[in-house]
């Protein structure tokens, strides 16, 4: 969704965002601090009506399954569907697998019923994506779009990314003949930067229009954002809080020089996807150099049984040499970037952009960057 608006405005469109990330209706912009990615129905509505006060051309609203499932997409009136991927998320929420994916399918049978806005009704479908069959089954026009050159005869059209190049520099791929070059990581955000443009093609934009916008995007908040303050070692802040997304994460580092790998992360409480917890401490085993496991909202659940249940899938680090355990994220921050040498790289993960924690029943003010970029100030002056 950030892509998206992005290259929106870099063709001069005014546009309205509510996202993980970040709100935004016209010119102002301002970072989510409501710890949801889709607000309640009333609010959402509410800041569309400001974004038609505000002559914004286009809406661009992240959809999540527990929003639908709480009917918080209710009388909004979608011209456009993206779906990305599907990974096992949010399961407990949701009862089962089969159950969160149904969630998401009702955005796209949603899409079918909604008011005539004089806009064709269009589903963009990741082609690649295991669930692809699934997800085509809804619409009438559907766009595909792949890195792999799949195929699927209910895509209407097929946006293909050709010679794809991802490296430590960026990444590179051609479509219809026409080179896109970004300095984004990874093939997550490969994958990301095609849906924008294969949205953006489908609102009526040319594809050599999008060159430009695609080469100015440097950075996402909070997605793989490297936090640099002159220090000889990187500081990467990253959402990754779900097996797929860190094994994404670990993707891109691998491609990155370094020496050691020093990981700050917890997981969620609240009940949240308890099973994935040790699934997330035996990826960091297999990864990371030095493990510093810590809270990213624990909500009211108990911080020591979270950790532990993230212990269960580490073998491999030693409690007191290369595994520690802070309960205190701030310090838990402070210890890796003390720790930190010459070719290092300091991974801080779960919680982004992330503008509160969930702590014993409170929500307090939070930033793992500006933590993160206070502490190497302070370092670099010693």
């Amino acid at each position: 969704s950030y892509l998206i608006t992005k290259l929106l405005e870099g063709l001069g469109n005014k546009v309205g965002l509510t996202s993980t990330i970040i709100f935004k209706i016209g010119k102002d912009e301002w970072l989510n601090d409501k710890k949801m990615t889709m607000l309640g129905r009333f609010h959402l509505q509410k800041m569309l009506r400001q974004m038609a006060n505000e002559e914004c051309k286009y809406a661009i609203i992240e959809t999540s399954s527990e929003g639908i499932a709480q009917y918080r997409n209710k009388g909004i009136d979608y011209d456009v569907a993206l779906f990305t991927n599907l990974s096992p998320e949010h399961i407990e929420a949701h009862g089962s697998y089969d159950k969160y994916k149904k969630a998401k399918a009702k955005l796209f049978s949603y899409l079918e019923r909604g008011r005539d806005k004089g806009v064709p009704k269009t589903a963009i479908i990741n082609i690649d994506d295991k669930e692809t069959d699934y997800f085509l089954g809804f619409n009438n026009n559907n766009i595909g779009y792949t890195l792999k050159d799949s195929y699927k005869k209910q895509a209407k059209s097929i946006i293909s990314a050709k010679n794809l190049r991802i490296d430590e520099l960026g990444i590179k791929f051609f479509i219809s003949g026409i080179e896109f070059k970004s300095k984004l990581l990874g093939e997550f955000n490969a994958y990301n930067l095609l849906a924008a443009i294969t949205c953006c093609n489908a609102l009526g934009k040319k594809l050599e229009e999008l060159v430009k916008g695609v080469k100015e995007i440097e950075s996402v908040p909070g997605r793989m954002e490297f936090i640099n303050e002159g220090q000889n070692f990187q500081v990467i802040v990253d959402y990754a809080h779900e097996p797929a997304s860190m094994r994404a994460l670990y993707g891109i580092v691998r491609e990155i020089p370094h020496k050691r790998v020093i990981h700050i992360f917890g997981a969620t409480g609240g009940g949240r996807d308890k099973s994935r917890r040790p699934i997330l401490g035996e990826i960091t085993d297999q990864n990371a150099n030095i493990i510093i496991l810590t809270n990213d909202d624990p909500y009211d659940e108990n911080q020591e049984k979270i950790v532990s249940d993230i212990k269960k899938g580490i073998k491999k680090k030693k409690e007191g040499e290369s595994l520690f355990v802070i309960m205190d994220r701030e310090k838990a921050i402070e210890l890796s970037i003390d720790s930190a040498e010459d070719g290092d790289i300091v991974l801080i993960t779960g919680k982004g952009s992330e503008q509160k924690i969930a702590i014993d029943g409170k929500m307090l003010p939070w930033d793992d960057r500006k933590i993160a970029r206070t502490y190497l100030q302070n370092k670099n002056t010693h």
